[in-house]
């Protein structure tokens, strides 16, 4: 396996600087955040740290020459807009952003695009159903075109007032993804594995990386502190953020021994990268930059 983090958390750094650092930290490799210039609408989005817009042969080769220079992989190439938003230019925003990641991937020979289904929250997941194979049917085509591997994060994105009822994401329990490997029974369509989502829905992430080994293209190493005591007060139907809080690897209720232990067992060698979305360690780009160092350090004894 590969150790490595999500390039959202720096966006202050240029790509040089944000590979640079990597290498520095001992970091494997990175997942490239790719985001449409000037379009940040929540925490963590908006970063751009390859401008896929009109990207060439030439751009790919100056990327890839950092890479290698800094002895640092590109794992993914990231994007997390909600490709089924019921604002239909915001869709068709993410749509067309997303075909331009499946083109700079194969161009740079990543061949992986790590994104999110998308959702309207406001609609049941049956509801979702047709908006969902109308968009996603063509995009893995494309992808499956491309030969590139679109891993889709298990995030509900349903933790605050203006994604409730149903968050922004379908692809987030078992039951769902089996249902969407029977409609779209592609390669190519596959996901990036985040454990740290099952603890706050009251999940086991064990059987689910067990059962869906074969479709795990990326992962994401991110815990979460279940507060019992805040959920004993509010109850489950609360908005998610009233009783759990994302903290950095080792520091939340994500068993990682067993969790490593039974990833080794499914054959899966690919890239594991760190998502920090700890608000502890959010002060400054020196304190983010130290949590990156923290959970390199205890992940290090898993990953060698």
């Amino acid at each position: 396996m590969q150790l490595g983090f999500v390039s959202a958390i720096l966006p202050e750094l240029s790509f040089d600087e944000l590979m640079k650092f990597a290498s520095e930290e001992g970091y494997d490799c990175v997942e490239v955040m790719c985001w449409p210039i000037g379009k940040a609408t929540r925490r963590y989005a908006g970063v751009t740290h390859i401008d896929v817009t009109s990207f060439d042969k030439e751009e790919a080769k100056q990327a890839l020459a950092t890479s290698m220079k800094y002895g640092v992989d590109i794992s993914a190439l990231g994007y997390y807009p909600n490709p089924l938003s019921p604002d239909n230019e915001e869709a068709e925003t993410a749509i067309k952003q997303l075909r331009k990641l499946i083109e700079a991937s194969d161009v740079l020979g990543i061949n992986k695009v790590n994104t999110f289904i998308g959702r309207d929250w406001t609609k049941s997941v049956d509801d979702n159903w047709p908006r969902f194979l109308e968009v996603w049917e063509p995009l893995i085509e494309y992808a499956e075109s491309h030969n590139v591997k679109i891993g889709i994060e298990n995030c509900p994105m349903s933790f605050t007032k203006d994604e409730w009822p149903g968050g922004k994401n379908l692809k987030t329990t078992p039951a769902i993804w089996r249902r969407m490997y029977e409609d779209i029974p592609s390669d190519h369509f596959g996901l990036n594995f985040d454990p740290s989502h099952f603890i706050w829905q009251q999940m086991d992430y064990l059987k689910a990386i067990r059962e869906f080994g074969h479709k795990l293209f990326h992962m994401h190493a991110k815990d979460v502190r279940l507060d019992q005591h805040k959920l004993d007060e509010v109850g489950i139907m609360a908005y998610p953020n009233e009783y759990h809080t994302p903290k950095l690897p080792g520091m939340g209720d994500v068993d990682w021994g067993q969790f490593f232990s039974v990833l080794t067992d499914t054959g899966y060698n690919g890239p594991v990268c760190v998502e920090v979305e700890d608000r502890a360690y959010e002060g400054s780009i020196e304190r983010r930059k130290a949590a990156l160092r923290q959970s390199a350090a205890y992940l290090r004894q898993f990953i060698q």
